[in-house]
């Protein structure tokens, strides 16, 4: 059964993330499906849930720059391409970065990069707060269909096979985040 939690108890969806759940959370402009992207199982499971195939990789976000930065692989960042993308967050605006020896091979699927977001949607950030650190985020829809915009609709999509769903507001963007590369600022989906 589908676990619901509200804002209140986003350490408890928190928890629910640190045991191996899957999570579905409000971002920016739809709901997410999140785990921990240092867990392969959780992660093959959100997959599976998605019907994703795996050579498509997915984003991170994190509460501050701190809890995504050992993905980046700083030396291959030329310090102009952070500035801009650190002064963009936190914000709707993800980042294509050089990724490092940290990002597991099933989160990146066949890209050279990582794609990164310091969100500044509370409930999102919150939620990355209480887990300590940054969060597997994409669309809480199976593939080809639309994004889920409410818990209901997260829940409706995936039943009893999700773990859980934190209920909280939207951030009220009604489009899914820029992302940019950032070493060159090219408009990756607009």
């Amino acid at each position: 059964m589908t676990r619901r939690y509200l804002l209140a108890q986003v350490e408890e969806a928190a928890a629910l993330l640190r045991e191996g759940g899957v999570l579905a959370y409000p971002t920016e402009a739809v709901y997410g499906l999140g785990c921990d992207p240092q867990d392969r199982a959780a992660f093959e499971r959100l997959f599976a849930l998605k019907q994703r195939p795996p050579t498509q990789g997915v984003l991170l976000i994190g509460a501050d720059f701190a809890q995504l930065e050992r993905y980046v692989q700083l030396d291959a960042v030329p310090s102009e391409a952070l500035r801009r993308a650190r002064a963009s967050w936190p914000g709707p605006h993800t980042w294509i970065f050089p990724r490092s020896a940290a990002v597991p091979a099933w989160v990146a699927g066949a890209h050279q990069g990582i794609a990164l977001r310091v969100t500044a949607h509370e409930p999102a950030a919150a939620l990355c707060r209480a887990f300590g650190g940054g969060l597997v985020s994409t669309s809480a829809n199976p593939h080809g269909q639309p994004p889920a915009r409410s818990a209901q609709a997260a829940a409706d999509y995936f039943g009893n096979a999700l773990d859980g769903v934190l209920d909280a507001p939207l951030g009220g963007l009604q489009q899914p985040t820029t992302i940019r590369d950032a070493l060159t600022g090219a408009m990756i989906r607009g």
